[in-house]
């Protein structure tokens, strides 16, 4: 049994210890609530409206969306992402607006100003996600029924360098061979020792992995600058995404068309 001293002790010592859980849990409450996305950045960043930003003008922005995350942190992101700053032809929930021009933006899919992981609106993921707005039959036309495309709307580039069987390539281009590769597609798209890429219809053969600035100080090819213009190169490297797109109606689609091998000069100035 415990005297009258020692319970008055532990009640007290309770107490406290309330107090400081309490106040611990408000600490993290607030942590929380400072760690929304954008929370650091002056309105005047991307809003017209500058401080002064309420419901009426809210949507008028400085420069379109994809510009102004894009430069902000995330540059080039929409090349190997869900396409964005579009007027979409399929009916989209409202539960993923559009911007006033009736475009779809990144703040269709996303809060920008929130702090929920990947600030993701709603609770679909993956393949039900993308099924609120395509219906199945999009994705049953894809070779891989939309596999590649419904993981993600985006695809990710966690390091700069990624080895594959010992092959010095980009990330991207990794993942693009986890369905492209011999053990992944049937008709066999490869990169052998020396880092050439065999497309599995034989059709082109090509250096990758390679850094664009090396090539280029050799001689006969466009400046960097220039050919970023209208490809991608991820870490300044040549890649899968550099001529293909991974999010489009036709996947794989390339950047520039074939025909009289302008896809060729984007590059070679010869």
């Amino acid at each position: 049994m415990y005297s009258s001293r020692s319970l008055k002790w532990f009640w007290l010592f309770t107490a406290l210890a309330a107090l400081v859980l309490a106040a611990a849990a408000g600490l993290h409450a607030s942590t929380n609530a400072a760690q929304k996305h954008m929370s650091g950045q002056a309105c005047s960043t991307c809003h017209m409206a500058g401080n002064e930003v309420n419901k009426e003008n809210a949507h008028l922005l400085l420069a379109p969306q994809e510009k102004l995350c894009g430069a902000a942190c995330h540059p080039k992101s929409i090349q190997v992402s869900h396409p964005s700053g579009i007027r979409p032809t399929l009916a989209v929930p409202s539960g993923y607006p559009l911007d006033w021009k009736g475009e779809m933006t990144c703040s269709t899919c996303h809060n920008v100003h929130g702090s929920t992981p990947g600030l993701m609106r709603g609770n679909a993921r993956g393949r039900k996600l993308c099924l609120s707005c395509h219906d199945s039959r999009f994705f049953d036309k894809m070779a891989d029924q939309g596999v590649s495309m419904i993981s993600s709307g985006h695809m990710s580039s966690v390091t700069a360098k990624t080895d594959l069987s010992g092959l010095d390539v980009d990330a991207f281009t990794v993942q693009c061979m986890g369905c492209h590769g011999n053990y992944g597609d049937l008709r066999g798209t490869t990169i052998d020792s020396a880092q050439i890429l065999r497309h599995a219809d034989k059709s082109v053969s090509h250096p990758i992995g390679r850094r664009y600035s090396e090539s280029f100080q050799k001689g006969r090819y466009k400046p960097e600058s220039v050919v970023n213009q209208r490809l991608f190169l991820p870490d300044g490297r040549l890649s899968c995404v550099s001529c293909h797109r991974g999010y489009a109606k036709e996947h794989g689609k390339l950047r520039v068309g074939k025909q009289g091998s302008a896809l060729c000069f984007e590059c070679h100035d010869i």
